[in-house]
């Protein structure tokens, strides 16, 4: 098991240089950047669906679940991300990979205990404009940063059919934007540069049910709330006179110091409730509605324009099916295959349209062998906004992929 996470620290390492630009969405602009985590692998591959108990796997979106883990378990995951822009009139096509957690869960008797780290939100933008006046303006625009939640949480069978968990999570990031102005014929430029420093904490709490219908049959619910906070925005500005190189590079004549507030930014308040039935290591179907309070979330400097936020609904279907979770003879029939629908408001409000966005998703659990282990990988396809209205549209295409490590630890030896 040692070996295990040696190699997974590892990836975590060679990862975590590729994930400081998770995303390339110019929507990742507004607020504090577009919102990477929809959970594990193996949920995020069934639509984002988490009502389901999974006595090996981490559970991230609700603490709840970690009262169900029989062994413990370590998981890491991460993402690589193909999407193509459009607008009415160009097309762009833009790549990236990044860590999306690491965590691990301890089973304690009736109490589940868990730990981690989840890049939560990312910027990660670079948009060249020309503009078409007489003497024309170049115009460039580049984000990058986002935010990262540490979290410890638990999960506590209160009787058989019932769990209750809650965690803390602490917010940390930083964001740094740059916006570039330059005038052909003039022999200086402008540069705006917004540094943010922000962190801030908050808690999920968690409750899950589940009681046999028959013989094979089950039913199961979830329901996980996280309350509205806050983070606290620590803001800087300046200004630079630049110049163009011949090299293409740009060197700076003269910086000023601007002074800005500092800012405070609302975490929506979240509500998701779900439920679903099956036959336990055979197949399992469901369904999720998460509401989200967005219309309190606000952009990181007052002085942004264009874009406000609303309250927003993402609806999540999904399900898996195993045809035979102990066959000795086919390791295709101990495959888990996975499968989903997602559908949302993303909250989003540019030029006074809802930015929404839609995926089908696909899962493969693939069993290590003499173990309960698994590589888990999902596939994600979807669409985001528009590309009219002088918008962007981004068809995606993920890949994701999740090791999880399941073993038991703390087992007392009979022989020394």
């Amino acid at each position: 098991m040692i070996k295990k996470i040696v190699v997974s620290l590892c990836l975590l390492l060679s990862l975590n240089a590729l994930a400081q630009e998770g995303t390339s969405s110019p929507y990742s602009f507004y607020g504090i950047g577009d919102i990477k985590f929809k959970g594990a692998v193996d949920t995020r591959s069934m639509g984002g669906l988490s009502v389901f108990p999974d006595s090996i796997h981490l559970n991230l979106q609700n603490p709840a679940h970690l009262a169900s883990l029989k062994l413990t378990a370590f998981a890491i995951g991460a993402t690589y991300a193909n999407t193509k822009y459009k607008t009415e009139t160009d097309e762009a096509k833009a790549r990236r990979t990044s860590l999306d957690y690491l965590a691990v869960g301890i089973p304690v008797g009736k109490l589940g205990i868990g730990f981690g780290l989840i890049p939560y939100s990312s910027v990660g933008y670079k948009i060249q404009k020309l503009s078409n006046d007489e003497i024309p303006i170049y115009s460039r625009y580049s984000g990058i940063g986002g935010v990262n939640k540490v979290f410890a949480g638990f999960g506590y069978a209160i009787t058989k059919n019932f769990n209750f968990g809650a965690d803390v999570q602490y917010n940390f990031g930083t964001i740094e934007t740059t916006n570039l102005r330059y005038q052909s014929q003039i022999q200086y430029g402008t540069r705006e540069n917004n540094f943010t420093d922000l962190q801030g904490f908050n808690v999920d709490f968690g409750l899950t049910y589940q009681t046999k219908l028959n013989k094979k049959l089950s039913f199961f619910s979830s329901l996980s709330y996280t309350p509205e906070s806050e983070l606290k925005l620590d803001n800087t500005r300046s200004i630079d006179i630049i110049q163009f190189q011949s090299t293409g590079s740009v060197s700076v004549v003269e910086t000023q110091d601007v002074d800005v507030a500092d800012t405070n930014i609302k975490l929506p308040s979240k509500l998701a409730v779900g439920s679903g039935f099956g036959e336990l290591k055979k197949w399992l179907v469901g369904g999720e509605v998460t509401f989200l309070q967005n219309s309190v979330t606000s952009n990181r400097f007052n002085d942004i324009e264009g874009a406000t936020f609303e309250n927003s609904v993402r609806y999540s279907l999904g399900g898996y099916y195993i045809p035979n979770y102990n066959s000795y003879s086919s390791y295709l029939k101990r495959i888990t295959y996975r499968a989903g629908l997602r559908y949302e408001n993303t909250g989003l409000v540019i030029l006074d349209k809802s930015i929404t966005d839609f995926a089908a998703t696909l899962g493969f659990g693939l069993p290590l062998s003499g173990t309960f282990s698994k590589i888990n990988i999902g596939l994600e396809m979807g669409k985001r906004g528009t590309k009219y209205y002088n918008l962007a549209e981004e068809n995606y295409f993920n890949i994701s992929v999740g090791l999880s490590f399941s073993d038991k630890w703390f087992v007392k030896r009979k022989f020394d």
